[in-house]
C-alpha cells in the first residue's frame, strides 16, 4: 500500500478510476527506475524531496 489507497476519499464520478490510472502509471515508472536501488516507497519519498530525481524518473523511463 504505497500510496495509501485505503485513506483516500476519492469515491464520486471517475474520480477514483482516473486517480487508480496515475496511482497504476507513477508505480509503473518508479518500479522501472533502476538507478538508485532502493524501494518503491523509499523512491516516491526521494522523488518528492529532488526534483533532479523527479525528472529522471518521469522522462528517463
Amino acid at each position: 500500500m504505497t500510496f495509501q489507497e485505503d485513506q483516500s476519499r476519492l469515491r464520486e464520478g471517475h474520480a477514483a478510476t482516473n486517480f487508480s490510472l496515475v496511482r497504476r502509471a507513477a508505480l509503473s515508472l518508479l518500479k522501472n527506475d533502476h538507478t538508485k536501488k532502493l524501494g518503491v516507497k523509499n523512491k516516491r519519498l526521494n522523488a518528492a524531496w529532488d526534483d533532479e530525481y523527479l525528472l529522471q524518473v518521469l522522462f528517463n523511463s
